[in-house]
Formats: structure tokens, C-alpha cells, sequence
């Protein structure tokens, strides 16, 4: 496949920016749709998927997310149309004979409950990235954060599950309202290795 345009490696990294202040123009639920649709595409260990979300999109959930999340997180939630949840389900294994056919044993032989977190963990945060991949190439801004109490948003959005929250990340149309300049970035020299 050929490389894409620089407009669009603009549109999803380069002049892409994390949002701190929103437009009040809301989201239809079939773009949300479109976004996890094409995030649920990328890939996970043994297709595991173990990534829940919640987009919480009304006042009431908006309201009962931002109460809590700590410092300037409320008022961002407050303010963008809407912002999801990124979760885990430590059940994940159970979907693997369905996610992956060609070896139906693959859930009995996931049973550690250190392995399950670690592979939960890692792979929700890929398809975390993935979902903000997804929505900057549909034309929304993003603006994952991490400050909130992880424990009282499990009892809040995923009670009776054995769902854990890893991150949440607003989504909407961005304004320049709290936008920091480019912040730096580590060079390949001191981030990487060719062996």
C-alpha cells in the first residue's frame, strides 16, 4: 500500500493536538459507532479484545465522571460531547473461542491471574490508542487523561462486572481554550535502537 498523504499523517499525529477546551457541536452516536468500529480492527494478542468503553455522553454521566476525576479533568468532561472510558475485562479469556476460532483451547490455557491483568492491561491500552487513531481520522480531536479515583469509577460505571478502568479520553470538536504549545519529543537517537 502506498504511504499516506501528509495531510492525513498531519490530521492523525503531526498538527493533531491533545484538547483541553471543546466546541459544544455534539457527537452523533453513529460516529461514535464508526469510531470504535475502526478501532475494534486493530490488532490485540490472540485477538483478545479486552477493551470495554463508555461513552458517556449525556449531562448525568458526564456529571458523575467529572465528579470523579481530579484537578482540571471535571471541566474538561463537563464541557466535551462526550468522553469514554477505557476499560478492561479480566473475563476476556471466556470471548476467546469465538475471537480465536483456530485454537479453541486458547482459554484454558489463560487461567493466571497475573497473566490475564498484564494481558488485559496491555492490550486495552492498544486499542485505547487505537480508538484516538480512529476518532482523529474521522475528524474528531481527543484528549486522553489519566487523573481520576480508577476504583470509584469501577464502582460506578462497571459495578457487577469484572471490568477495570485503565484511561478516559474526551472526544469532540477542540478549541484552542488551554492548548500548550508542541511539547518536545525524545529523538530517535535517544529513544531507539537498530540491532
Amino acid at each position: 500500500m502506498p504511504a499516506l498523504a501528509d495531510a492525513h499523517l498531519d490530521q492523525i499525529f503531526r498538527t493533531a493536538r491533545t484538547r483541553n477546551g471543546w466546541k459544544t457541536d455534539p457527537i452523533p452516536d453513529g460516529l461514535l459507532r464508526e469510531v470504535y468500529d475502526l478501532a475494534a480492527l486493530g490488532p490485540t494478542a490472540a485477538n483478545s479484545s479486552p477493551a470495554r468503553f463508555v461513552f458517556c455522553t449525556t449531562a448525568e454521566a458526564k456529571e458523575k465522571l467529572a465528579a470523579l476525576s481530579s484537578g482540571s479533568n471535571a471541566v474538561k468532561i463537563r464541557q466535551a460531547p462526550a468522553t469514554v472510558i477505557i476499560g478492561y475485562d479480566l473475563d476476556f479469556p471466556e470471548m476467546l473461542p469465538r475471537l480465536f476460532p483456530h485454537a479453541p483451547k486458547m482459554k484454558d490455557a489463560i487461567k493466571d491471574p497475573q497473566m490475564i491483568e498484564t494481558m488485559a492491561f496491555r492490550n486495552s491500552s492498544l486499542q485505547g490508542a487505537y480508538l484516538i487513531i480512529a476518532a482523529r481520522s474521522l475528524g474528531l480531536d481527543c484528549g486522553p487523561m489519566s487523573g481520576f479515583n480508577n476504583a470509584a469509577v469501577d464502582e460506578a460505571f462497571f459495578a457487577g462486572t469484572n471490568v477495570k478502568s485503565n484511561f478516559i479520553c474526551s472526544l469532540g470538536y477542540g478549541n484552542d481554550d488551554g492548548l500548550f504549545e508542541r511539547l518536545p519529543r525524545l529523538s530517535f537517537e535517544e529513544a531507539c535502537q537498530v540491532l
